[in-house]
């Protein structure tokens, strides 16, 4: 059985005196259980949210990190780093690195060699815009995203992945995929993975939806089959809107 697991995606929000702040209030509210949850912040939060999550089981992530070990890559922060601070998730792709960033499924793919190689666990984004959607040609576009970000990885590194579905139409929107819409990617999510790999690797990784999930659409969307847990944006920046979307 995958343990749904609830990441919030802080973006570029919260000091590191106000990320301290939501993490006092969380871990009142947070109970371990069957659902794992984390946050993924900005750099400058990161060793202050590990000290403040110790010993509550609660994951810290990054937002973003290169693929080189090292360098002249001024602005960039390097999987070592990551590493010496604790830090145990990294999301990947996000469509705002693609959008803003110039991230494309080559560099993904870099950058979750290098995750790996450190012992960072991957949060990789897949998702297509509007345009792409009307135009049928979401399940061709995830399934490119998916295939370059995969590519020669093994077997156990893409068993431990965690993919996150951001339909990009839906992230910031107030506009949320409907569950059905969210699960039928997911699972075809999963199809793709266990088409390269076999479906006793494709069963192990966690997919998540994320698109505007909020406390009154999580129940109904982490419910679906196929869904795994959620990415979730604006709704993890307040403790009490996060936490309900834990206890779903």
């Amino acid at each position: 059985m995958r343990k749904p697991f609830i990441a919030g995606n802080w973006k570029m929000f919260k000091t590191t005196k106000e990320a301290v702040a939501f993490a006092d209030e969380f871990k009142k509210l947070y109970e371990q259980s069957d659902v794992l949850a984390g946050i993924c912040a900005p750099y400058t939060q990161l060793a202050a949210l590990v000290e403040a999550f110790k010993g509550t089981g609660i994951k810290v992530g990054a937002q973003n990190m290169h693929f080189e070990e090292n360098g002249a890559y001024t602005g960039e922060v390097s999987a070592d780093m990551l590493n010496e601070i604790g830090v145990e998730y990294c999301v990947i792709g996000h469509s705002e690195r693609r959008q803003y960033f110039n991230e494309t499924d080559e560099t993904v793919n870099k950058k979750l060699h290098t995750a790996f190689k450190h012992n960072i666990l991957p949060i990789v984004c897949v998702g297509e815009v509007l345009e792409e959607r009307d135009a049928g040609k979401e399940f061709d576009v995830v399934k490119t995203q998916m295939v370059g970000a995969l590519k020669d990885l093994t077997a156990d590194q893409v068993a431990s992945l965690v993919v996150a579905y951001e339909p990009v139409w839906a992230i910031g929107t107030g506009r949320t995929a409907t569950p059905e819409q969210a699960n039928e990617m997911c699972g075809y999510i999963r199809k793709v993975i266990e088409d390269i790999y076999g479906d006793e690797v494709s069963e192990k990784v966690i997919i998540q939806y994320g698109g505007s999930v909020k406390p009154n659409n999580a129940t109904e969307l982490m419910n679906m089959e196929e869904i795994d847990g959620a990415l979730v944006g604006g709704a993890s920046l307040v403790p009490q809107d996060f936490i309900q979307i834990v206890n779903f």
